[in-house]
């Protein structure tokens, strides 16, 4: 999808990059342009001596962004080399980084290139055996990802460092609230409104004590699937790039994008066979919301920077618009024992072509 943000790399660039690298006889045979995502640009490399390598180039520091964006190549150096010392997490490992910016305006990222074809564009052609191996598979590896301990809360870009969880997700809200307001966006609800629904639940949060690694991108185009004899299995997780210390809980926003992680069974009894634990009780169900409706600030307020066209404009403030209300009027309600989704969600999940086209990968 088009964006405004993503740089632009020449052939000269390239090359250079791979030399200083790879050295010059390492000349990619191939070079294929991923289309996805809306921040990077990314190249999936074959060099010559047959070696795929992932390439992702940021943009130029004074290219628009949200304010958390700022650095987030480094925020994904970062955690893809603490998850290379976990067993069982398929993610790429860190190659090369080049936060110099000496051979480009932005910061690069070399990375060895995992199997697999997205689940976006897989799930229609798996059997319902194979999905649910691989939301199985895929649960265990988020477990074990969550079992990856911070020091501090939150991005770890920011030049903040709260001690404690609700703290930090405050900071996080007020300062997407700020893009939002700088750039004019349409968060179809006033801001005030959303901070203090916010606030008034920020205390669900003090049960979050320790710092976890939360990849809070997990949509199932950053889902690799592989195929082979065996059936289908994760070949790799990708584009941790919007990563924070945080709670755990946070991840299953994205996991469930637009409907209800407690309907995924696959995936819960993976997660909690590789040790993760997690009760839905009311509380995070509430904290659960309170991350649904940060995200849908990120959404409705990152198109202002990415240049989408009027009409995908348009959908994207309408349907997310509609998503966030939901949760706010769910967070108004009283504490219930019941589980349940919200308006938004249930309308979400009746309606699943209008959700495929709300552009949701922000990478």
């Amino acid at each position: 999808m088009h964006s405004i943000t993503k740089p632009t790399v020449d052939q000269a660039t390239l090359d250079a990059l791979v030399t200083v690298v790879f050295g010059g006889a390492a000349l990619p045979a191939l070079c294929r342009e991923a289309t996805e995502g809306m921040y990077n640009t990314v190249f999936r490399l074959t060099l010559a001596d047959g070696r795929e390598v992932a390439l992702k180039a940021a943009p130029a520091p004074d290219a628009p962004r949200l304010g958390y964006e700022y650095n987030i190549l480094r925020t994904e150096s970062l955690f893809f080399t603490r998850l290379a010392e976990v067993d069982g997490v398929p993610t790429p490992r860190v190659l090369s980084t080049g936060f110099e910016r000496n051979l480009m305006p932005g910061d690069y990222l070399f990375m060895t290139a995992l199997p697999g074809t997205p689940l976006d564009r897989l799930r229609a052609d798996l059997s319902p055996d194979e999905l649910a191996a691989v939301r199985r598979d895929l649960g265990g590896i988020v477990a074990r990802m969550h079992a990856v301990h911070g020091i501090r809360f939150g991005y770890p870009q920011s030049e903040s460092a709260p001690a404690r969880w609700p703290d930090a997700f405050r900071g996080m809200v007020e300062a997407v609230l700020a893009d939002a307001a700088r750039l004019g966006a349409d968060l179809t609800r006033p801001a005030a409104e959303i901070l203090a629904a916010v606030e008034d639940n920020l205390g669900l949060l003090a049960d979050v004590d320790s710092p976890v690694f939360v990849h809070f991108d997990l949509w199932d185009g950053n889902i690799l699937v592989a195929r082979d004899g065996g059936g289908a299995r994760v070949g790799g997780v990708i584009d941790a790039e919007r990563a924070f210390w945080g709670d755990p809980c946070a991840d299953f926003v994205s996991l469930a994008l637009f409907a209800d992680i407690e309907a995924d069974v696959d995936f819960l009894a993976g997660y909690r066979e590789a040790g993760g634990t997690v009760e839905f009780t009311p509380e995070v169900r509430r904290r659960i919301s309170l991350y649904r409706i940060y995200l849908y600030l990120i959404m409705l307020t990152e198109g202002a920077v990415r240049g989408y066209d009027k009409e995908t404009a348009t959908g994207l403030r309408e349907w997310v618009g509609m998503l966030l209300a939901g949760e706010l009027d769910a967070l108004g309600d009283e504490l219930s024992d019941e589980p349940g989704e919200t308006d938004s969600q249930a309308d979400s999940e009746a309606d699943g072509d209008a959700a495929d086209d709300v552009p949701v990968q922000a990478g």
